[in-house]
């Protein structure tokens, strides 16, 4: 009997969306240092920023996640984790802290997506009771 994953895809969506984020977020700044022409169009400002996308598409991923979810703990760490992330990201213009929080945010998404995938698709294989 297979178990059925009642979130879809939106753990392994939120997965790619964090670590595309921290690919952006490493590789930019090494691209912008050795090129100016790059230096010049990746700007934190606007509506059409990268944060911006990135912040969108990791609360649909955590909204899509945690809908019908039961456990409360899965909930509050993705949810702490996308506030964590969206405001650092939207904060990190202001001090480095805030990259370094945006990465730690952007980790602890993916980790809450692996916890949420097992809690939904692999521990109910194995018949273990997660709660």
């Amino acid at each position: 009997m297979k178990a059925t994953h009642s979130h879809g895809k939106a753990d392994y969506f939120g997965i790619l969306g964090s670590v595309l984020c921290i690919i952006h977020c490493l590789i930019m700044p090494a691209l912008a240092f050795g090129s100016g022409f790059l230096q010049k169009f990746h700007t934190h400002e606007g509506l059409l920023s990268l944060d911006y996308l990135f912040i969108i598409v990791n609360g649909i991923a955590v909204y899509y996640a945690t809908r019908d979810h039961k456990s409360l703990s899965v909930r509050i760490l993705l949810w702490g984790a996308l506030a964590l992330f969206s405001v650092s990201l939207i904060l990190e213009s202001y001090s480095p802290v805030f990259t370094w929080l945006s990465y730690a945010g952007s980790a602890l998404l993916i980790i809450g997506h692996l916890i949420n995938i097992y809690i939904c698709q692999i521990a109910p294989r194995l018949k273990f009771r997660v709660s």
